[in-house]
């Protein structure tokens, strides 16, 4: 089986000293977790494909299709990829849809219509703007590669729901508006990645 390669988040005390320090209650849940480690996926191509698949399902079954989709297919690479039937990719267990939006995005980086190493140059608004071009990829599936492959410093997504979670159940929230999310992902800046980092663990809890 192919293996992707993945590292952990970068961080340190200088951005959990930050987020104490405008927030109290943030710092205080940090304290008593302790260190979150979140594995990464620096190849943006292999961290889309990935965020393709966990696409509104459950963590667990992301991992059971991603060990599918490396033993059967092998490397995650465009080339790889590309040269694929659509109905073996879809057959790791993702919807067509999806395994038409892998492929899609696979010709375009083989053929040379887009390279996914340019996005480094871009800021996070520019990276998003590139990288939903791409059908099936929004918002916050580009949101989320520019956390978990770019390592960029200051991601709260909105379109995350166990986010969101997180952030009531700190909070003591009933329900949270798109405005109050604001207030605390401002609050947060510029280290709202690593917010996030721990806002993921708080809504698992």
């Amino acid at each position: 089986m192919a293996t992707v390669q993945t590292k952990l988040y970068e961080y340190g005390q200088t951005e959990i000293d930050y987020l104490s320090e405008v927030d109290e209650i943030l710092g205080n849940a940090m304290k008593r977790i302790g260190r979150v480690d979140r594995v990464i996926i620096p190849d943006i191509f292999t961290a889309l494909v990935h965020a393709i698949v966990g696409q509104l399902i459950s963590v667990k079954s992301v991992n059971t299709i991603w060990e599918r989709m490396q033993t059967r297919l092998g490397e995650i690479t465009p080339h790889n990829i590309a040269l694929q039937h659509i109905e073996d990719i879809q057959k790791c267990g993702i919807t067509m849809k999806k395994a038409s939006y892998i492929k899609d995005i696979s010709n375009a980086v083989v053929q040379g219509s887009i390279n996914l190493e340019d996005v480094h140059q871009l800021s996070d608004k520019e990276v998003i703007t590139m990288l939903t071009k791409f059908n099936g990829v929004g918002k916050w599936t580009a949101e989320m590669i520019l956390m978990n492959a770019m390592e960029r410093p200051n991601i709260v997504s909105w379109g995350d729901i166990a986010i969101r979670r997180g952030m009531m159940k700190l909070y003591g929230l009933q329900m949270i508006s798109e405005d109050q999310f604001g207030l605390y992902q401002r609050r947060y800046s510029p280290f709202g990645s690593v917010a996030s980092i721990y806002l993921w663990q708080i809504s698992v809890e």
